[in-house]
């Protein structure tokens, strides 16, 4: 069961999952954690976990390799194809090169044989915790800049895509038949409506959203 000071479902903190059968070391484990400043969830099986609501949570997993009912490397490549994000910490007693090969081609940010270094693991949980937040806030910028474009007109957009290419006014004015001047007014409005704070920042934006003649 989930440990009673566990975050709730809903809960858009960051937390340690921990997934593993041994009672006493999910307990370890949540003492570990709670005490270096974590939220953590605690859970028996996988099943367990998914039926949480926490999978497309943030924060990190933290599986063991050996689980009833099934591997914890096959569940790591269950949740990869069903895109769930959240990065995962390994931890197996039965570890063999194989198995952490596996693990780490399969995006595991480190896999720890047990019994394990306490500073290990938390070195291992404060990386998997950085890069969540990381890839978060890269995928928040992502989908910001989708909500900008959206605003865009279309010839704002036919503007930013042929200024994405390096093309001048000039150029684009041609390619859309209008004059030098209306192209002006068109990127001022794209960049003002995109947060542009200059030219480069705006073809910086157009890159990332790949957009494309």
């Amino acid at each position: 069961m989930p440990s009673a000071n566990a975050v709730t479902p809903g809960d858009a903190s960051p937390a340690v999952h921990v997934i593993d059968d041994d009672a006493a070391l999910r307990e370890a484990l949540d003492s570990l954690f709670r005490s270096v400043g974590y939220a953590v969830r605690t859970y028996g099986s996988t099943a367990e976990f998914m039926a949480s609501g926490h999978a497309t949570g943030s924060g990190c997993l933290v599986l063991d390799v050996r689980l009833p009912g099934g591997s914890g490397l096959d569940f790591q490549s269950q949740l990869a194809e069903a895109g769930v994000m959240m990065p995962v910490v390994l931890m197996t007693g039965h570890g063999d090169i194989p198995m952490t090969v596996r693990g780490m081609k399969a995006g595991a940010i480190d896999f720890l044989p047990k019994p394990f270094r306490e500073q290990d693991m938390l070195d291992a949980v404060a990386t998997a915790m950085g890069k969540d937040a990381l890839s978060r806030a890269e995928r928040q910028g992502s989908q910001d800049l989708r909500d900008k474009l959206e605003t865009l007109s279309p010839r704002e957009r036919e503007v930013m895509t042929r200024v994405a290419t390096g093309k001048m006014n000039k150029q684009i004015a041609f390619d859309l038949e209008l004059s030098e001047i209306t192209v002006k007014i068109h990127r001022g409005n794209a960049m003002r409506k995109m947060g542009a704070k200059n030219l480069a920042d705006f073809v910086k934006m157009a890159q990332t959203l790949k957009l494309s003649a």
